[in-house]
């Protein structure tokens, strides 16, 4: 089975960035769309950013589009998230998923806390 680790998350302040990583295995990631997820206390989980497998192709949510990138490098099987211009909305649990198709993989999360 395919399976995904996130890191890079932590406390940051208002206006700072964290970029945060997603490794993949268990699967050719060239062949996976892979997408950031996140979800704040009591809320449901929202799509942040989708990327093709060529990379080629992004799409964001409103919320983060001009201060969040995705990005992927097949050579490492990773995808990232750069994460600029923090806010306090921004604080959530960001998980990574890997879809095949109508299959998909999660994360365990990584905590993201913008506080001031």
């Amino acid at each position: 089975q395919v399976q995904l680790v996130e890191s890079g998350g932590g406390l940051v302040q208002p206006g700072g960035s964290l970029r945060l990583s997603c490794g993949v295995s268990g699967m050719d990631f060239r062949t996976l769309e892979m997408r950031w997820y996140r979800q704040a206390p009591g809320k449901e989980r929202n799509l942040v950013a989708i990327i093709d497998v060529t990379g080629r192709r992004k799409t964001y949510d409103d919320s983060v589009k001009g201060r969040f990138i995705i990005s992927r490098e097949n050579s490492k099987k990773a995808v990232f998230l750069q994460m600029n211009d923090l806010k306090h909305e921004d604080t959530a649990m960001y998980f990574c998923n890997a879809r095949l198709g109508q299959r998909a993989a999660w994360g365990q999360g990584t905590q993201v806390t913008v506080s001031s």
